[in-house]
């Protein structure tokens, strides 16, 4: 009885549970803290270059938005592409 519970849970699944693969909210939040990082860099490089704080969170105000945006256009051309799938 529990095992036949399991496997009509296992097929409900929108996603593949294995080794390979995570969750998708795994996913969201690894986004999230990498661009995190990557915006902090930036405004850090751009106060070292600047010189004004301000300017450096501006800087990368931007870039957070730009970067979020072009890397949804860059996934969406990579999934167009056949080569190596």
């Amino acid at each position: 009885m529990i095992a036949q519970m399991l496997i009509k849970n296992k097929e409900k699944s929108t996603y593949k549970e294995d080794s390979a693969t995570e969750k998708p909210i795994r996913s969201v939040v690894k986004s999230l803290s990498w661009r995190t990082i990557g915006t902090l860099d930036t405004i850090l490089i751009s106060w070292l270059v600047t010189g004004e704080l301000t300017l450096a969170f501006s800087i990368g105000s931007i870039e957070l938005v730009t970067k979020m945006v072009l890397y949804f256009f860059h996934e969406r051309a990579w999934n167009s592409i056949k080569w190596g799938k």
